[in-house]
């Protein structure tokens, strides 16, 4: 499932947050600004007051005039607006392919793949957009298989599949009920919105509602009373009318689709859904019809420097080859394998994957692509995921963890990243952001990323799926600028050279918990592009 979905946790509501109020000055510091200037992400904490990656510092003070070599990302999403005006120019072309004559050219095995590949896209140009979650289809899986069974005749394994069964027949209705609440909650909540704004918008005569207007409404008449004091309360949440719109859209499609057992969109695709080694489906169209996500992280990774467009990239020589294979919904085990196969049999050098699921069932097929990639030396940076859960415990994949997850046994070519905000030393950590000292290796800017969105637009966006494409750009940056370096380099230097604050004392997410920002990750550290930097320049 796409990462961006920020769920907070609170008592008794699931909000989509939009903003933290929070300290600009962090570890330690005090602030009254609410929103951090735009690519707050690339300052420097010394001379600009924000714990970014100290990313301008790197290009004035050690990388001005220097010479570069382009790197080729492979970004795994829900597909980029390739003709975005501040990524157009910066999207891959295999140039041994040529466009529309419906010929495989290269022998690859993909005809037309011009920027990549579209493998939940079908032969008729259909897109699978929505779709169910693992856990849903492995219920539905496993119901359908043991839902009528006798248990007294039940052996060997017959039985251990009916304890499966059992378990994941608990974890679908549990969250499907969970959802169902909300999605109640939420149409109440937009209800509510479309009912009394309009009554206190009167009140104000004609201005917008606001929660610091809210206040000059002084009317006594019972029913303003009651739709002020409702208003009230959801300002003093951090819900907006467009958050609500939002937590509405997004539990409607939980219930509708990602938990609907009747919902089925992979005939769309035309491949074989139970075939796992299959290889050659999809079509070229990277776009697709739910572009957002992608779009994002790419224009975190690499949108142009300098051409006084609206987003900045962190890196300033790359391509973007487009994988679409992440739908709304969970993503399948074989698209995300066939991905990165072909991500590394045309080049790509790092691949973002900024997505995750709870349950993998064909996980074996996704470790083997995962070993190819290290064999051919491409490095892999994965969102930690948006759960406030310590993944040292709790399922995430796709994970480094080799034959099981939590085994220790894992792959060398592999950064999870979990997500800092630019708030004070307690909220230092983002509250959505998945952690744990064995699974996260790393943290990076996570929370109000300024970058490209579809159709020549511009949004701030959060999440460990933010996070993860500033650690993608730095390691492009440095694979750029020093091509001599090898993937286990790379990430050797971005881990070492991180900023380090093992020892502060952050809120642990999910929780007001004060524990050691040490505990969180394996390093202690948030990527610094300067350090990374100034690490590879001595080496070289």
């Amino acid at each position: 499932m796409q990462a961006t979905a920020l769920l907070v946790r609170t008592v008794g509501i699931l909000l989509l947050s939009s903003g933290y109020l929070l300290s600009a000055d962090p570890l330690p510091g005090d602030s009254t600004e609410s929103t951090p200037p735009q690519n707050w992400h690339h300052m420097d904490k010394a001379s600009q007051n924000y714990l970014g990656i100290s990313l301008n510092k790197a290009y004035q003070d050690i990388l001005k005039n220097k010479t570069s070599k382009t790197v080729i990302v492979g970004v795994i999403d829900s597909g980029i607006d390739i003709e975005h005006e501040d990524l157009k120019d910066v999207i891959w072309v295999n140039e041994k392919e040529i466009a529309g004559n419906g010929i495989d050219d290269d022998g690859n095995g993909y005809i037309d793949d011009i920027h990549g590949w579209n493998f939940i896209g079908g032969p008729d140009g259909q897109h699978v957009d929505d779709e169910t979650l693992e856990l849903t289809r492995l219920y539905r899986e496993y119901e359908a298989k043991y839902g009528d069974k006798d248990v007294a005749n039940l052996s060997g394994k017959a039985k251990k599949e009916y304890s499966t069964y059992l378990k994941l027949e608990d974890a679908y209705e549990a969250e499907l009920l969970e959802n169902q609440q909300m999605l109640q909650q939420y149409e109440q909540i937009y209800g509510a919105f479309q009912m009394f704004k309009p009554m206190l918008e009167a009140e104000l005569d004609g201005a917008e509602l606001t929660e610091e207007n809210l206040a000059e409404i002084t009317s006594t008449d019972d029913r303003i009373s009651q739709a002020k004091g409702y208003m009230e309360y959801l300002f003093s949440i951090g819900l907006t009318e467009e958050g609500a719109k939002e937590g509405l859209d997004y539990f409607s499609e939980q219930v509708n689709y990602n938990l609907n057992l009747e919902f089925d969109p992979r005939d769309i695709v035309g491949d074989d859904p139970n075939n796992p080694k299959e290889r050659y489906y999809g079509n070229n169209d990277v776009k697709g019809p739910d572009s957002d996500h992608g779009t994002h992280v790419a224009g975190i990774i690499g949108a142009v420097r300098g051409n006084e467009l609206g987003a900045m990239g962190v890196a300033d020589n790359v391509k973007i080859m487009v994988l679409r294979a992440v739908p709304n919904g969970d993503e399948r085990d074989k698209d995300i394998a066939n991905a990165i196969y072909y991500a590394v049999n045309n080049g790509a050098q790092v691949i973002n994957m900024s997505f995750g699921k709870g349950y993998s069932p064909n996980k074996k097929i996704v470790d083997k692509a995962v070993k190819y990639a290290q064999k051919k030396g491409v490095l892999l940076i994965h969102a930690a995921g948006n759960d406030g859960e310590d993944i040292d415990e709790v399922d995430n994949f796709p994970t480094k963890d080799l034959k099981k997850a939590h085994s220790g046994k894992t792959v060398k070519n592999w950064v999870e990243v979990g997500a800092t905000n630019w708030g004070n030393k307690e909220e230092f950590v983002a509250s959505f952001s998945n952690f744990g000292d064995k699974s996260v290796d790393i943290f990076a800017p996570g929370v109000d990323i300024y970058s490209t969105y579809p159709e020549n637009e511009y949004q701030n966006q959060q999440g460990t799926s933010m996070a993860a494409p500033v650690v993608t750009g730095v390691a492009a940056l440095l694979m750029s600028y020093f091509p001599a370096l090898s993937y286990a380099q790379v990430k050797d230097i971005l881990l070492k050279s991180s900023s380090k604050f093992q020892n502060e004392e952050v809120n642990q997410p999910g929780s007001e918990e004060l524990v050691s920002f040490g505990s969180l990750s394996t390093t202690g550290g948030v990527v610094n592009a300067f350090n990374a930097v100034k690490m590879a320049s001595e080496m070289n």
